[in-house]
């Protein structure tokens, strides 16, 4: 995708030609829908959902080459593992001279469009975005846009744009043959919010217990990651698989819980049972055993997908190249 000229946008008129009404018409529906007739209101979201018409609330930026802001779209504010992505983020697009508009979408596609229109509205010159599955309108308005995007903290097959990330279904694979070799046969995964990431580590768990011929076991919660989930879920575990001797888990408070929990109930960490984390949270690092865990480069992902859109938008980058930063394992003790 090249930085071209933005006048292939759906325009006002665009909309009102095709409902066939007038453009002040239109504009009043956007201020206010329940101004205009009831038939016509229909008409025109209807028109406006085909074309992935964007709403441009700065016009004073139309007469600028760039707004010289990208739009950063976070799933969670809650989960810090997004606080090192931002700050390597910004440790690039503050040297080129360029902010950042910060969107939260609580892992949610629906609201991931209603904030990249909004982002799109101000006239960003670019989007790097934490997901890669997105609505049909959100793709119609960004191929609208015109303007690069990077997808990030996983590798999609078939990106936007720009990928930058890790192999998600490989290391969590790999953590999990950890657990096999320290002799463990009752393995089980735990994870959260079940978005695309906690789906891919437990592809990669699911591979690794077949290939060794034991059995998967998914203790799973749509509810967000936590150490006192992790005890939660613990507890669950243990009811439905008492023989219990390994876990995985999807993010690392919900392995700090999950060693709290076994450390109350009487349970060895790691002879009894061993545990291993993701993300390679400095609090996994200060308890006991330290916690054995994957280690995502999140920082140098969001200098990454900064470098690279800051190229696109200035013509040094004419491909579409899928970065992978690759992960490493913290020199842990509860394996």
């Amino acid at each position: 995708m090249t930085q071209t000229s933005k006048k292939n946008r759906p325009t006002l008129q665009d909309v009102a030609d095709l409902v066939g009404i007038t453009k002040m018409t239109v504009s009043r529906y956007l201020r206010n829908p329940d101004s205009v007739a009831e038939k016509t209101r229909h008409k025109i979201s209807a028109v406006l959902e085909e074309v992935g018409y964007i709403e441009n609330r700065a016009p004073a930026m139309l007469s600028k080459s760039s707004s010289k802001a990208i739009g950063v779209l976070l799933p969670s504010l809650s989960n810090q593992i997004f606080a090192s992505f931002v700050q390597g983020i910004e440790a690039i697009t503050k040297a080129q001279g360029y902010e950042i508009l910060i969107a939260h979408f609580s892992y949610d596609e629906e609201e991931e469009e209603r904030k990249i229109a909004s982002l799109l509205a101000y006239q960003v010159d670019g989007l790097i975005l934490t997901e890669s599955h997105h609505t049909k309108r959100t793709l119609q308005m960004i191929k609208n846009a015109n303007v690069p995007v990077v997808e990030t903290m996983e590798l999609p097959e078939n990106p936007i744009d720009i990928a930058v990330g890790l192999d998600h279904v490989e290391a969590s694979y790999v953590a999990v043959k950890k657990l096999i070799a320290a002799g463990k046969t009752s393995i089980a995964y735990f994870g959260a919010r079940l978005d695309t990431r906690t789906k891919l580590r437990m592809q990669g768990y699911d591979k690794a217990l077949l290939e060794a011929g034991l059995e998967p076991k998914h203790i799973l919660t749509s509810e967000h990651s936590s150490s006192s989930l992790g005890h939660a879920l613990l507890d669950k575990a243990l009811q439905i698989y008492p023989d219990l001797d390994g876990v995985f888990c999807t993010n690392d408070d919900i392995a700090i819980g999950t060693v709290l929990c076994a450390q109350q109930r009487g349970i060895e960490v790691p002879k009894q049972i061993s545990v291993i984390g993701y993300n390679a949270l400095e609090m996994g690092q200060t308890i006991r055993p330290i916690l054995t865990s994957i280690d995502t480069p999140r920082y140098e992902i969001g200098a990454k997908s900064a470098e690279l859109l800051i190229g696109r938008l200035q013509g040094k980058l004419t491909t579409s190249p899928q970065v992978d930063m690759g992960y490493s394992f913290t020199q842990g003790e509860s394996v």
